[in-house]
């Protein structure tokens, strides 16, 4: 539980929302791993990467609060309340993007947060708890996978040392390129700061990444959880033999058998209410020669839905699928990983929303469909996220879009949200 007081001005907060700043912390920023195309490729601990971690933490001496990082790079501002002992309430996400990435993903929920705390600070007001701003290192695990490294490592779901152990395609660590981050940071002065500090509350500002928000004609959305996601390896075996002599009924045809299976799979993964998310996103055939048939195929299935019932009862169904034979051939289902769903607390959501009707502010409520690192945060403290919505539901792309009177709305409906947290 948090607790939530109706003290606070929400409407002279959310009115300190300067959207030229906004607009301004944006540019800049997209200007940083800037690609010819529009987008950004700013990857994990890379220079440009570093740079827009200092430019982040230059902030903190214009707005009155103390920057400082962790030992996975994760980057803080903390603006003092008048009880600095209480655990203070936290926004913020990532700054690192894919390689052939936009805008918005990520940097706008850091730039909204920083406006945040600039317009609670300009009101004037003293909050009871600290508010505190963050950038999360390696959300995207683009460069050093898997994602969401900061936040995962800051809240002990994963090790530091296994996270510094994971390498590049160039072979180069994720510790080597996070220590120079470090050294850099601590020539500038920046302080070091322990891992796992308690938190009131986190709430996450982030582009929608779907279509949703765009369609209901909403400026903002609550986002009431992450859906869970389960990833599997299926391998098909068969005997290869030449193209042109083996008859038909004679063959064990790896590509046949995966067609089928993998048709029989999206089938039983269909519902009619839309909400089960499957994806087969990579499909490799071997020996790969025109004129031989396939004797193996390995394909991968991303399997998501909200509720951990239906993603276990999905998984037996295609493991039952998986021991049958398929055009004569064998077939195995191997699991990789599997995050389960996050439900965020009814006390958050609930503020998210009343915050939005007191802005005026349509607000519906919805499922976040991708990974963030509020999904490890959930588990640290209370957690809640605020959508933006992006032009088409497209993301992940140089042409990745948010209005920017959209952005405005989310980052008046996150202050506001903040600061009676705060209160």
């Amino acid at each position: 539980m948090v607790d939530i007081t109706d003290s606070i001005n929400v409407q002279a907060i959310s009115e300190g929302v300067s959207s030229a700043r906004l607009a301004r912390d944006l540019a800049y920023l997209a200007a940083l791993g800037a690609r010819d195309d529009g987008g950004v490729a700013r990857l994990a601990l890379d220079t440009s990467d570093i740079q827009a971690r200092r430019w982040l933490t230059e902030q903190a001496s214009t707005l009155g609060a103390t920057a400082s990082v962790d030992a996975i790079g994760n980057v803080f501002l903390d603006l003092p309340g008048r009880e600095p002992a209480l655990a203070p309430v936290v926004t913020g996400s990532h700054l690192d993007s894919q390689p052939t990435g936009g805008r918005y993903d990520g940097a706008l929920g850091v730039v909204a947060g920083l406006e945040a705390l600039r317009a609670i600070r300009d009101t004037g007001v003293t909050l009871r708890r600290s508010l505190s701003l963050v950038s999360w290192t390696n959300e995207e695990g683009a460069r050093f996978a898997p994602g969401t490294s900061g936040s995962a490592v800051f809240c002990g779901v994963r090790g530091i040392d296994e996270t510094r152990a994971i390498r590049d395609t160039d072979g180069l660590t994720l510790g080597s390129a996070l220590d120079e981050c470090l050294a850099t940071l601590e020539a500038d002065g920046i302080a070091r700061r322990p891992l796992g500090t308690p938190m009131h509350a986190f709430i996450e500002l982030h582009i929608e990444q779907g279509p949703i928000l765009e369609a209901a004609g909403a400026p903002v959305g609550v986002v009431e959880g992450i859906q869970g996601v389960s990833w599997f390896e299926v391998t098909v075996t068969g005997s290869a033999n030449h193209a042109g002599t083996t008859p038909r009924a004679m063959r064990r045809d790896a590509l046949e058998g995966a067609c089928a299976l993998a048709t029989s799979l999206r089938e039983i993964a269909r519902d009619e209410a839309d909400c089960v998310r499957f994806t087969i996103g990579k499909f490799a055939v071997s020996p790969g020669s025109v004129n031989t048939i396939p004797d193996q195929v390995t394909f991968t299935i991303d399997l998501r839905h909200p509720k951990a019932a239906t993603l276990e009862s999905l998984a037996t169904s295609f493991q039952r699928l998986a021991e049958q034979s398929w055009a004569g051939c064998e077939a195995m289902l191997t699991p990789l990983s599997r995050i389960a769903p996050v439900e965020f607390p009814a006390s958050l959501t609930a503020l998210l929303s009343d915050t939005a009707e007191d802005l005026g502010l349509k607000a519906p409520r919805l499922m976040s469909g991708a990974f963030h690192d509020a999904i490890h945060l959930a588990g640290h403290c209370p957690t809640a996220m605020v959508f933006v919505p992006c032009r088409g539901g497209l993301s992940h792309h140089p042409n990745e879009n948010v209005e920017l009177n959209d952005a405005v709305s989310g980052t008046r409906l996150l202050a506001a949200s903040l600061a009676r947290l705060c209160a």
